[in-house]
């Protein structure tokens, strides 16, 4: 479990195709002292567990299933992504609570900043959109952000500069795609209620 906090960007140093997915080298000193083998770590919101580490790199793989419904099997030396390690009990929730499970792939539609704040605007996956609401919580490329407004499948989210220089948000521009992670409370809400829905159609 995470929380859309990003402690750190890091940066791909090598990649390795595997008979199962890819393996990934990660250079990222601000968080490896704190990791060891076998740790949930999320990458751009994605949990993937630790094979290796040392004081400035560790090691993580990506299953074919993981790159299938996320980014990844895009990534090379050199790429940059966000990095947070699990939440532990008695840890700050300074975000929302995130799986880093992502449910998909969002289309960037625009990019705004200046010195006060910026606007970054996204069309979310189908399944996505059902489920977010206006001032509530979607987690892009791992960030915990909120909504600002929605319209039909087009977010928009108010952001500081804090964050655009702080992640690798502040990177992104039209035409780029992110992760997305909707709010797991409103995810259970939504699979209690369809049935219900359902008998009413």
């Amino acid at each position: 479990m995470f929380t859309g906090i990003v402690q750190a960007v890091g940066e791909i140093q090598a990649r390795e195709e595997t008979a199962d997915g890819v393996r990934l080298e990660i250079k990222g000193e601000a968080i490896g002292p704190a990791l060891s083998l076998g740790d949930s770590v999320a990458v751009s919101g994605v949990c993937l567990t630790v094979e290796e580490v040392d004081d400035e790199s560790f090691w993580v793989q990506a299953t074919k299933a993981t790159i299938a419904c996320t980014q990844i099997g895009a990534w090379g030396r050199g790429d940059l992504v966000n990095l947070e390690t699990a939440l532990r009990a008695g840890d700050a929730l300074g975000g929302h609570l995130v799986q880093g499970h992502v449910d998909g792939v969002a289309d960037v539609l625009g990019v705004e900043q200046n010195a006060q704040s910026g606007m970054l605007k996204v069309r979310l996956p189908d399944r996505v959109a059902s489920v977010t609401v206006s001032q509530g919580s979607l987690a892009v490329d791992g960030v915990s952000l909120t909504v600002n407004s929605l319209e039909g499948e087009v977010a928009r989210f108010a952001v500081i500069p804090y964050t655009w220089s702080h992640t690798t948000l502040g990177g992104l521009r039209e035409g780029r795609r992110v992760h997305v992670e909707a709010d797991i409370i409103a995810k259970y809400v939504g699979q209690a209620v369809t049935p219900y829905l359902d008998l009413k159609g």
